[in-house]
């Protein structure tokens, strides 16, 4: 598709739009044109959340489009989860094959651990290329390392980005690249405040919890401050473990 073309969304075309962590001056200009122009917006949201927070970051893009309030259950069973959207798959095709134009908004970016990327996956099977088309958005951890100001990597860093879900990979991670990405961290404040002072690094640690989201963020140096889990689960956290040596060829 020609560039030009993001300007408006078209017929018989599927987007996954990002809109960035939570902000609504963080929204791409690409993915405000193609929000405001779109047939139909999916927004999905946790049976947990009584809000999408991606349709409430773009609620003033919105005018009298037709919006889906996906609600989807947040399970580990991975028939169960594509079974589920499978189903909005088949309403998309629907909708594309009668001519309207489909935009699935998701928080931060639509291909980091994000519920685009089972649609995605899906409708690749039923459309051409041409048809599907994804709009990068800014990532949490992106916002959560300008609150900082500093560098997630220089020279020959390596830069991970995992679930803070198993602690063993989280500790084998700590020494398999110079900083660390934890996403989905809530549940797991009080254990890795541990596992990081065993390893000496508790100093090197920056959370933030609901980063750019007005009312709710929080944002520490100490793990410890947060373990009690009262910030929420939309935990972010970055790790700066060290720094990897420039290599340089042998003459």
């Amino acid at each position: 598709m020609n560039m030009s073309t993001y300007d408006k969304s078209q017929p018989g075309n599927f987007y996954a739009v990002g809109v960035g962590p939570g902000a609504a001056d963080l929204v791409t200009l690409r993915a405000a044109n193609l929000i405001r122009s779109a047939d139909v917006i999916i927004a999905p949201r946790s049976r947990m959340a009584e809000e999408s927070l991606a349709l409430k970051t773009v609620e003033d893009l919105i005018g009298d489009q037709e919006v889906i309030d996906h609600v989807y259950a947040m399970q580990r069973d991975i028939d169960q989860t594509m079974e589920l959207w499978r189903e909005v798959t088949e309403d998309v095709c629907r909708r594309l094959q009668q001519g309207q134009s489909v935009v699935q908004i998701t928080l931060g970016d639509p291909l980091i651990y994000s519920t685009s990327c089972y649609l995605l996956s899906l409708l690749k099977q039923r459309l051409p290329a041409e048809r599907i088309h994804v709009v990068p958005g800014i990532s949490a951890f992106q916002s959560v390392a300008s609150r900082f100001g500093e560098a997630l990597t220089i020279q020959e860093d390596r830069l991970l980005i995992m679930p803070a879900t198993d602690l063993a990979q989280v500790e084998e991670a700590l020494g398999r690249c110079e900083t660390l990405v934890l996403y989905k961290a809530g549940k797991q404040i009080a254990a890795l405040a541990e596992l990081l002072d065993r390893k000496g690094l508790t100093d090197r640690a920056r959370l933030v919890c609901y980063v750019e989201q007005p009312g709710k963020e929080f944002a520490t140096t100490d793990l410890r401050q947060a373990a009690d889990g009262r910030h929420g689960y939309m935990a972010t956290v970055i790790i700066h473990i060290d720094r990897q040596e420039w290599k340089t060829s042998s003459p």
